[in-house]
């Protein structure tokens, strides 16, 4: 399943970087990474949600806050999901509204099927140990 996660694009390799730190003393140093991802990932979401939905649009925070998210999806190794984060600051530079909206139902999905893959891969590694 782990492969599958690399094979697929979802994970690069800052996410080994991440599995060499974690040992014996601290087994779940990913899983908790990954968790604080997530935690610090739901305020990002809401305040670029925020911001999208205020009238007139400010593209320059968009993409700070989405600069933001992307470092910290890149922290954890969530390759799809930086792309699209990527993609986002594209539109902002350019002023493209569609764009945004478009690219960040991009950038949401590709954050819960991460999610979803992960808690999977996390809770099959707790019952190998």
């Amino acid at each position: 399943m782990r492969n599958g996660l690399f094979n697929q694009g979802y994970l690069d390799e800052q996410f080994l970087q991440l599995e060499d730190l974690q040992d014996e003393v601290n087994p779940n140093f990913v899983e908790e990474v990954v968790k604080l991802f997530y935690t610090d990932s739901a305020r990002f979401l809401r305040n670029i949600e925020v911001t999208l939905d205020k009238s007139p649009r400010d593209f320059d925070k968009l993409d700070n806050v989405m600069h933001q998210f992307k470092g910290s999806s890149s922290s954890i190794g969530a390759k799809k999901v930086k792309k699209e984060c990527t993609q986002f600051q594209e539109y902002c530079k350019v002023g493209n509204l569609e764009g945004c909206i478009r690219t960040f139902q991009e950038v949401k999905q590709e954050h819960a099927t991460l999610k979803r893959k992960l808690e999977s891969y996390f809770q099959l590694a707790r019952q190998a140990r």
